[in-house]
């Protein structure tokens, strides 16, 4: 799974990064030990009316999806992830994945190693320390409670697909992420790309020689930790 990720660019990079044509208000700023219910950035396109030409944006969403037919938000922090191998037929993640997907970007992300009696943290990115496109799912859950002009009756929530580790990364956690490649950004995003199986074909189930990892220091594991030398290499006890 992923469940804690690093995010340190600034909104600038971005916007230049992901082509980014507008930028929402509420967008948070870097982190480096993104959460379960955190406010996340993620690109987007948007509409303004139903068959209008989009707009590749940049928006704050909450990691943790909540369907739109749920009763509730309690549930959130349980779908942080979705397993890509059936997320296009899962109740909670396929009208989703056919109609409302993103891109979660990272520096790169965390897993945790078991090691004897403790678990040790592992920070996997890419070589060349480009962003990782994590390919995600949102949803929109509406609070029918709230008056409709309430700022809060309209809660936007994300997931990341993830799907079985690759060998080089196998002995850190059993599962990974997934990821969009550059030329199919504008494909993943396009709303109006609905087959399960061109969607499917857009996703990155295996980065090969381009991700790395290294171990890093236990204070990842404390969420009000939030600093740059979150993601710096440590050796292993012992070495």
């Amino acid at each position: 799974m992923c469940g804690r990720y690093a995010s340190g660019s600034s909104v600038d990079e971005l916007v230049e990064e992901f082509d980014v044509e507008q930028v929402l208000p509420g967008v948070p700023g870097p982190s480096w030990n993104v959460a379960p219910t955190d406010v996340v950035r993620a690109v987007v396109e948007r509409r303004a009316a139903q068959g209008a030409s989009g707009v590749r944006s940049l928006v704050p969403m909450r990691w943790g999806l909540v369907p739109f037919w749920a009763e509730g938000t309690a549930g959130a922090a349980r779908l942080i992830n979705a397993r890509g191998e059936t997320a296009a037929d899962k109740p909670s993640f396929r009208a989703a994945y056919r109609r409302r997907r993103c891109l979660l970007p990272a520096d790169g992300y965390y897993e945790w190693q078991k090691l004897g009696q403790r678990k040790q943290p592992w920070f996997i990115h890419r070589q060349d320390n480009r962003q990782l496109a994590m390919a995600g799912l949102w949803e929109t859950w509406v609070d029918r409670e709230l008056p409709e002009d309430h700022p809060d009756r309209f809660v936007v929530t994300c997931t990341i697909l993830t799907t079985a580790a690759t060998d080089a990364l196998g002995h850190v956690h059993d599962r990974m992420p997934m990821t969009v490649r550059s030329d199919a950004w504008a494909a993943w995003l396009d709303r109006d790309l609905q087959d399960p199986e061109e969607i499917a074909g857009l996703l990155v189930p295996d980065p090969g020689q381009d991700i790395t990892s290294h171990p890093v220091a236990a204070a990842v594991g404390k969420v009000s930790n939030n600093f740059p030398g979150l993601v710096d290499p440590v050796a292993l006890p012992g070495e």
